[in-house]
């Protein structure tokens, strides 16, 4: 408890650390994942189509980011906009699990994430 600041109410009970892995998936909100098509296309976005993957997958953790700027994979400068919804606008799925069970993710969607920017991270989970 040294490095707390001298004002911090005392911790009560133990703190476990579990090394895990983050991915983050970069693509547009109007990648659509494959299917067949229907009423305007029918297809489900890719983003959603992967959180849906990761569940079955039994990943721990599952979420979608929207951005209001940026780029990614060295594509066009894009911006939120006014009124409407960008969708080349980057959107970030973020996976948190074992690193093999990402892995193992990763192998088995390969089609879906083909050309996507994927970045790894080893974080802490704490309980």
């Amino acid at each position: 408890m040294t490095d707390c600041p001298a004002n911090a109410a005392p911790m009560e009970g133990a703190l476990t650390e579990t090394v895990m892995g983050m991915l983050r998936i970069y693509l547009r909100p109007r990648d659509k994942a494959p299917g067949r098509g229907g009423w305007f296309g029918g297809r489900r976005p890719l983003y959603r189509e992967l959180i849906l993957q990761a569940k079955e997958a039994g990943i721990v953790n599952a979420i979608a980011h929207h951005t209001q700027f940026g780029f990614s994979n060295h594509g066009r400068v894009e911006d939120m906009g006014g009124e409407v919804l960008n969708p080349n606008l980057t959107i970030c799925v973020e996976l948190v699990a074992n690193r093999t069970v990402l892995e193992h993710f990763c192998r088995t969607h390969g089609t879906l994430l083909a050309g996507k920017v994927i970045l790894f991270a080893p974080i802490e989970l704490w309980r």
